[in-house]
């Protein structure tokens, strides 16, 4: 049961409306999600300001949409799972088996590994990671920069994991199912 309205880009004004017109016209569509997130204008913004400033970051989109998976899988999320599947594959243009294994935090390339593992430890451990955690990473070839961006995007997919797993929003790209939920 759909717990929080997806609300109509129709019919909303103000803010929401600024915002989902931004939305419309960078994807062509206003997802679910965001229509969601349109109930607190607050909310919608602050997702669309740290999704777009860690898009300008180090990590490419490719290991955005990698650690989206990662920590989705740890966040038993739906929605974000097919939504970020279906980036993956349409966007980023990311093998399909590269994406399953990156939900359970796994990768042939070490570095990607790296920030793939610390992340679902970050979510893991509440953030409450330690010296050997960080050290691990960085032992990888991961830099500060790739370290702290990391963090931001575990924060970015806790907020929008949790949101969803509230909201219960209807997912509007192909399903996919958490591994854990599969068991």
């Amino acid at each position: 049961m759909i717990r929080l309205t997806a609300l109509n880009p129709e019919e909303v004004t103000g803010k929401t409306k600024d915002l989902f017109n931004a939305v419309q016209a960078k994807l062509g569509v206003v997802p679910n999600m965001m229509r969601t997130m349109g109930n607190s204008p607050a909310v919608l913004e602050g997702y669309l300001n740290l999704s777009g400033a860690l898009s300008h970051g180090k990590l490419s989109a490719k290991t955005a949409e990698l650690l989206a998976l990662a920590i989705s899988e740890e966040n038993a999320c739906d929605y974000c799972l097919a939504a970020h599947t279906f980036i993956g594959e349409k966007l980023v243009k990311a093998d399909p088996a590269v994406l399953h294994a990156a939900r359970t935090g796994n990768s042939t390339d070490a570095k990607t590994e790296a920030i793939l593992q610390f992340a679902k430890t970050l979510v893991s451990k509440n953030g409450l990671v330690n010296d050997v955690d960080v050290n691990n990473v960085k032992d990888a070839g991961v830099s500060d920069a790739e370290l702290a961006e990391t963090v931001g995007h575990v924060a970015l997919n806790i907020l929008t994991n949790y949101f969803n797993n509230t909201a219960n929003t209807e997912i509007d790209f192909p399903a996919v199912q958490s591994l854990a939920l599969q068991n």
